[in-house]
C-alpha cells in the first residue's frame, strides 16, 4: 500500500461515497484514500497516518460541518503541516471563510457543490503538480 494518502473530510457520508469513488477511480493505484465524517475523526486519521509513517498530500475538506468550520480546520492543519495542499469543497461557504482559508491555510482551490469529477481531479493533480509528487 501507498505511503502517500489524499485525505477527505466532510459529514456527509453520501458526498465521502462519490469523493471515494471518484479518487480512487483516478489515484488509487498512486495513492491511498482516507475519509472521516468530522474534524476530530479527520484528527485521529491524521495522527494514525503521521504514526504509521504515510504522508498526507492532500486534504479535501467540507466547510460547514458540526463543531468546526472547514477553513479553521484547514488553517490549523496548515500550522501543523505546511506541506499539505489543502482544497475547500463546499456549496455553504462564505468569501470570507474562502479568503481566510487562502491567507492562512495556503488554499490551493475552492471547488462549489454540487461539483464536477473533472474539476475534482483537475483541484488534486495541479495540487500534486505543485509538491512534484
Amino acid at each position: 500500500m501507498s505511503n502517500k494518502a489524499i485525505l477527505c473530510v466532510d459529514d456527509e457520508r453520501i458526498v465521502l461515497v462519490s469523493l471515494r469513488d471518484q479518487i480512487t477511480k483516478h489515484f488509487g493505484l498512486r495513492y491511498r484514500s482516507e475519509f472521516a465524517e468530522s474534524v476530530e475523526e479527520a484528527w485521529e486519521v491524521i495522527e494514525e497516518l503521521d504514526l504509521d509513517g504515510v504522508k498526507i498530500l492532500i486534504i479535501v475538506c467540507d466547510w460547514l460541518m458540526p463543531g468546526i468550520r472547514g477553513d479553521e480546520f484547514l488553517i490549523q492543519v496548515h500550522q501543523r503541516f505546511p506541506e499539505i495542499i489543502t482544497i475547500m469543497l463546499t456549496g455553504q461557504a462564505d468569501e470570507a471563510a474562502i479568503e481566510r482559508a487562502r491567507q492562512y491555510a495556503d488554499l490551493h482551490a475552492y471547488i462549489p457543490k454540487p461539483w464536477s469529477e473533472a474539476t475534482l481531479v483537475a483541484a488534486i493533480e495541479s495540487g500534486l503538480e505543485k509538491i512534484n509528487v
